[in-house]
């Protein structure tokens, strides 16, 4: 009596093999976890200061007053005592520092006068630097020389709430495109080089079906992509503190997310292998198809800081909404049901793709 052939038991031994053939791959591991997690370490690393005023000190400023001790305290900006005037002149016009201070005695402490010398290469900083000056001058007339005020400010009335850091918008930006470079790139790779190596012909002559070849070939990058935005996950939440409002069901969630990210995303790798007439090709075929989106899905700029004329072409990205949905899922606090806007754009994305892919994908 004939033994019937398992299907599903073949499957499983080719998603192993698979995954074994990734996780050896120097360039998978690289592009699909190395990067990202140096973006995120960068990002972290940064934090919340990205914003940095260079303020040059003149050599003959008043370092014991008030207003320099203030100004000092201040961690948006940095203070240069360490060069001479004609390296800080040179730096003011080069746009390096936006102004140089000189700040000097006037009469009995802590009156002093304050002299800011600037440039025109500093435009986009020195009203940063005028705010924050009169705000430390504010605050010493309060202390030093209390006065009337023409209105009294009520204390205000502070609501709970939590702080969006920069890790917040970036993680979820770039685990979004990590699946997409990696699922396009890996998929497209994978079938045009089983295809030209006859090795997608030998499975023709094994009982395996064809749609059990893929599914394998899918499991094994599923089951890599997901345990890669695991180790995403934890460090930017055990290192950098990104936010997962509800914890572990929120954890979970960005999981399954991840998954069907994979899942649709890979579509566009099975037409980019279909339409690749050889392996060098590739590259500039599925760069076009990711590039685009790295550059205007909201990676790493929200799209609301695009033209106005440019954020329906970003509007129209899959990559934008899987941003969303993670960012809502993340910091909102939303759950998977909550998010059938991003949910159905991105289904509606890959019932296309995998349309197309039907029509050009080719097994010999």
């Amino acid at each position: 009596m004939a033994v019937k052939y398992n299907q599903w038991k073949a499957l499983l031994a080719m998603a192993k093999a698979s995954l074994k053939a990734i996780l050896r791959s120097p360039s998978a591991v690289i592009f699909s976890l190395g990067f990202p997690l140096v973006f995120i370490l960068v990002f972290g690393f940064i934090g919340d200061n990205g914003v940095s005023v260079k303020i040059g000190v003149d050599k003959a400023t008043d370092t014991t007053s008030y207003v320099f001790q203030a100004l000092r305290k201040e961690k948006t900006l940095k203070l240069i005592m360490d060069k001479s005037a004609a390296e800080m002149q040179d730096d003011l016009k080069k746009g390096h520092l936006t102004a140089i201070i000189n700040i000097t005695k006037d009469g009995a402490a802590p009156a002093c006068d304050v002299k800011v010398s600037t440039s025109t290469a500093s435009a986009d900083k020195i009203q940063l630097f005028n705010s924050i000056l009169r705000g430390v001058i504010y605050q010493a007339d309060d202390k030093f020389y209390p006065r009337k005020s023409v209105a009294r400010i009520e204390p205000m009335i502070v609501l709970p709430g939590r702080r969006y850091k920069t890790i917040d918008f970036i993680l979820p930006g770039l685990l979004s495109f990590s699946l997409l470079s990696a699922a396009v790139f890996s998929t497209a790779f994978l079938f045009f080089n089983l295809r030209q190596t006859l090795v997608l012909k030998r499975f023709f002559a094994t009982p395996i079906r064809r749609i059990y070849i893929v599914l394998g070939e899918a499991l094994a990058r599923l089951v890599f992509q997901v345990a890669g935005a695991v180790i995403i996950l934890a460090i930017g939440y055990f290192a950098f503190g990104f936010t997962l409002v509800h914890g572990w069901s929120t954890f979970f969630e960005m999981l399954l997310l991840t998954a069907f990210g994979v899942v649709v995303f890979m579509g566009f790798g099975f037409v980019v292998s279909g339409i690749a007439t050889s392996e060098s090709t590739i590259p500039p075929i599925a760069n076009v198809i990711t590039l685009p989106q790295f550059l205007l899905a909201g990676t790493f700029v929200p799209v609301d800081a695009f033209p106005s004329w440019l954020q329906p072409v970003c509007r129209i990205m899959p990559l934008t909404y899987l941003n969303d949905a993670f960012r809502k899922i993340a910091f909102e606090g939303l759950h998977l049901w909550n998010i059938g806007l991003e949910l159905g754009v991105i289904t509606l994305w890959g019932i296309i793709v995998y349309a197309v892919a039907v029509r050009v994908f080719r097994w010999e």
